[in-house]
């Protein structure tokens, strides 16, 4: 449900653009379902998780200026800054002794540290990868092009390398 919900503006951005084609629109729509998810969050649980705020203060940066600005550009940047915040965060929390993906999986999953190590690392470098090819697209093809990417590229990007990394860790699981 929290997945679906962490979705919900970016849904609501593809659904509003897919019927407008009209970006800022989507941009409005983006960054008006973002506040309504931390106002949600604030009423349901009095607490806000950090990459909600993270989120809302880059759609409102970025989404504002693409909308003072009249520039595409900015919203383009967003999932970018996103990832590379996500993936500069894992890399800097391992370099300095904190394993960003075992403090969120670690209950659930027991491997061997040098395992753990790996697998921060080869979700940092997604990340990282991810921003770099949501920019080439966003400035090689076209906004609808970039926009079909947003949602089902990166999604897609994020199934299969979920999938390899699931397949990567199931010699780890003991059955019982």
């Amino acid at each position: 449900m929290k997945f679906l919900s962490d979705l919900f503006p970016v849904l609501l951005f593809f659904a509003v653009y897919s019927f407008s084609r009209n970006i800022y629109l989507a941009t409005s729509a983006a960054i008006a379902a973002t506040a309504l998810q931390v106002v949600w969050s604030l009423i349901r649980h009095r607490k806000v998780d950090t990459m909600l705020w993270v989120s809302f203060a880059l759609i409102v940066v970025l989404g504002g200026a693409t909308l003072l600005l009249h520039d595409k550009h900015f919203i383009m940047w967003k999932p970018t800054v996103l990832y590379w915040i996500m993936g500069g965060g894992l890399l800097i929390g391992q370099m300095a002794g904190k394993n960003g993906i075992r403090a969120m999986i670690g209950k659930q999953v027991e491997l061997p540290d040098t395992v753990w190590r790996k697998l921060c690392y080869a979700w940092s470098a997604f990340f990282l990868l991810v921003g770099a090819i949501n920019l080439f697209v966003a400035y090689r093809f076209s906004e609808a092009v970039w926009v079909n990417f947003k949602m089902f590229g990166v999604l897609g990007l994020l199934v299969v390398f979920a999938i390899a990394q699931s397949l990567a860790l199931s010699r780890y699981v003991k059955e019982d």
